[in-house]
């Protein structure tokens, strides 16, 4: 059993995993920090998906855009 990864997969996942990486460290840690009781850290850490959500809905759109439009400016 062999994976075979082509460039884009390897980026994208490689993407994923500094983008999960930024919302564990710079989202949902401090968020936790910041709470005492387990049921505000859980509602918290709830809440702040809707922060990756809208994070990473903007990048997609910029990404599109760029996509959309390259060949008019390339």
């Amino acid at each position: 059993m062999s994976l075979d990864l082509t460039t884009t997969e390897l980026s994208i996942a490689v993407a994923a995993g500094i983008v999960g990486a930024g919302y564990i460290g710079f989202i949902l840690l401090p968020v936790a920090s910041v709470y005492a009781r387990l049921w505000e850290k859980f509602a918290a850490g709830f809440l702040t998906l809707f922060m990756l959500a809208t994070l990473v809905g903007i990048g997609g759109a910029l990404g599109l855009a760029i996509v959309w439009s390259y060949d008019r400016y390339a």
